[in-house]
């Protein structure tokens, strides 16, 4: 089977498939030969859904000969992170603990969802256990690799979804995010991340990590394919009741409507120093790229990370507390440390730091009485070797797995929405550029999105691992 049409972008896939030019079986067929090539080598899935892919294709196929649409991802791959609830599998969420589990009588709602608008769901992905995690070297399903260098790390802790799609195994994926786990692996693997602000689209059916903080991103190679998908997921659920409703419209409309006056600053201070080469020459071209000439600093970012480092270990150790009681040895050890430091942590740390959340959304709404969009870079490092244990952060030695999420975690802290929008230079390895949008700018922030894609500074090429 030719794997050709496994490397197209959703958006292609769908308007081919829905104009009848092309086949959804045909499509899901391409991406699950080149899964079965390129698995081996990466290691992005834990599930791979041949005969569900296949089904769900054929029915695309059987609505539009019948003349019923098929949806407006008609036919489009993609997969999930190992978190989400697949009807008749197991949830892994990257843990040994839960293989012990019944299998999820139905889909997550975002899985629902995407199914609803004829998308195709090719499997679930590898991540650290639990969530916990910046690398996506898991103690019980391997390492995942990342297709630019197959030596290192693809991102974590949706490491697997990451791989997938810079190695054209599907369209685009599904991730979760709580401190960077969406914007680490599109930075590492080079692809585009969405992360949406807190609460815009429904956790129902997915195994929650820390939840006041918890988001469902997406990870793709186009701009058009992010946007696609967060609109067919997007909508209230009565089973998540932090995703409440908005008369906010549909993203995809808009993308092509440019920024105009749109307020654009660079973040200085906390966020602009230890740059290594790349991520400065990321930061140069997209600054230019968007006419950024404005800077400004946020107030005691380094606090917002620390609240965010206290918030997450807490409600972590907590949801964790009888699964730790009991089976502490199953953990991988990694994961477990953490979560037993999260579990014995004072409550007055947690409460100290849920006082700094509010005080600190409040200095942000006046931040973005400045900016309608802040730029900073999303990861520190270009993707580490495997087995990295440290690294070098503005001339000192740094535990590495901590310290990824430097740039990401202060951001996470009031749930803001953020692209990772990719940079590739010639010779080095890929980074990302956030951009960083008050609650209820996924739209804007993805037209900025759509300048850099279409000014050529950033994109997300199918990689072909050695």
């Amino acid at each position: 089977m030719s794997e050709d049409l496994a490397l197209l972008p959703g958006a292609v896939v769908a308007a081919n498939v829905r104009a009848g030019r092309m086949k959804a079986e045909a499509v899901a067929a391409s991406v699950l030969a080149r899964i079965e090539r390129l698995n081996p080598t990466l290691n992005a899935f834990t599930l791979v859904s041949a005969e569900r892919a296949l089904r769900e294709a054929a029915a695309v196929d059987a609505a539009l000969a019948a003349g019923d649409d098929p949806g407006p991802l008609a036919g489009v791959p993609y997969s999930v992170k190992n978190l989400f609830d697949l009807a008749g599998e197991v949830t892994l969420a990257g843990s040994k603990i839960n293989r012990d589990h019944p299998p999820a009588t139905q889909d997550a709602t975002v899985v629902s969802r995407l199914a609803a608008a004829g998308a195709v769901c090719i499997g679930a992905t590898n991540m650290g256990e639990y969530a916990y995690d910046f690398v996506t070297v898991n103690a019980h399903y391997g390492a995942t690799r990342n297709p630019h260098d197959t030596t290192r790390s693809a991102g974590g802790s949706s490491g697997g979804s990451g791989a997938a799609v810079a190695g054209g195994l599907g369209a685009f994926s599904l991730g979760s995010d709580t401190n960077g786990s969406v914007r680490v692996p599109g930075s590492f693997c080079g692809i585009w991340g969405l992360k949406p602000a807190y609460g815009r689209l429904t956790r129902a059916g997915a195994f929650l990590f820390a939840g006041s903080l918890d988001t469902v991103g997406v990870l793709g190679r186009d701009v058009n394919d992010l946007a696609a998908a967060f609109d067919a997921m997007a909508g209230p659920d009565p089973r998540d009741p932090v995703c409440a409703a908005d008369d906010l419209p549909p993203l995809s409309p808009g993308l092509d409507h440019g920024l105009g006056d749109v307020r654009i600053a660079a973040l200085g201070g906390y966020f602009a120093r230890g740059w290594i080469p790349e991520v400065a020459a990321a930061m140069a071209a997209v600054t230019e790229a968007l006419g950024v000439t404005a800077r400004l600093e946020l107030p005691k970012p380094e606090l917002a990370r620390a609240a965010a480092y206290a918030i997450t270990g807490t409600e972590g150790g907590e949801f964790h507390r009888a699964r730790l009681m009991a089976r502490a040895a199953d953990f991988d050890p990694a994961a477990r440390d953490r979560f037993i430091a999260g579990a014995l942590a004072p409550a007055a740390w947690y409460l100290q730091a849920q006082r700094f959340r509010a005080w600190w959304k409040a200095q942000m709404a006046e931040v973005f009485a400045q900016a309608d969009i802040l730029i900073a870079p999303a990861t520190p490092m270009v993707a580490p070797n495997i087995g990295d244990e440290t690294f070098v952060y503005d001339g000192v030695e740094m535990p590495l797995r901590p310290n990824i999420g430097l740039f990401t975690q202060p951001i996470t802290l009031i749930g803001l929405p953020v692209v990772a929008a990719p940079v590739h230079a010639a010779g080095s390895l890929p980074t990302a550029v956030q951009l960083i949008g008050r609650p209820g700018s996924e739209g804007l922030l993805l037209r900025a999105a759509k300048v850099l894609e279409a000014s050529g500074v950033c994109a997300a090429p199918v990689v072909e691992p050695d």
